[in-house]
């Protein structure tokens, strides 16, 4: 099975993103920050999507992607950034910094699975 980390600070979305990702068919991973995330992706290899908040404390989301594309994986995942941040510099920004994808937030089932066909991930 497949395996997505659900990275966003806030626990409903998390809890959502973990429901959503059992209907997919996709084995759900958390973390509540960047720096948890990053911890994660270095204990657990083997991750094929990341669904990444921008906005969090301890370390937001593009620093987060910022230094996931630096190390050195034999397989990096696909990133889909999930945020509320939408104007075009923003997003400009997090795709040049290696996101793959960019979902606003609210999002549905329908859009994170349709984002997760057109990437390659299921």
């Amino acid at each position: 099975m497949k395996k997505i980390l659900l990275v966003d600070d806030s626990r409903a979305v998390r809890l959502v993103g973990t429901r959503m990702a059992r209907e997919i068919g996709l084995e759900p991973l958390e973390a509540e920050n960047g720096q948890k995330a990053l911890d994660v992706c270095r204990e657990t290899l083997d991750i094929d999507v990341i669904l990444l908040d921008w906005n969090m404390p301890i370390m937001d989301g593009l620093t987060f992607l910022k230094k996931l594309r630096e190390e050195d994986r034999e397989k990096q995942p696909v990133v889909v950034m999930c945020t509320t941040e939408n104007d075009m510099p923003r997003i400009i920004e997090a795709m040049s910094a290696g996101a793959n994808e960019y979902i606003m937030k609210p999002f549905t089932t329908d859009i994170v699975r349709e984002k997760l066909i057109e990437t390659g991930v299921i």
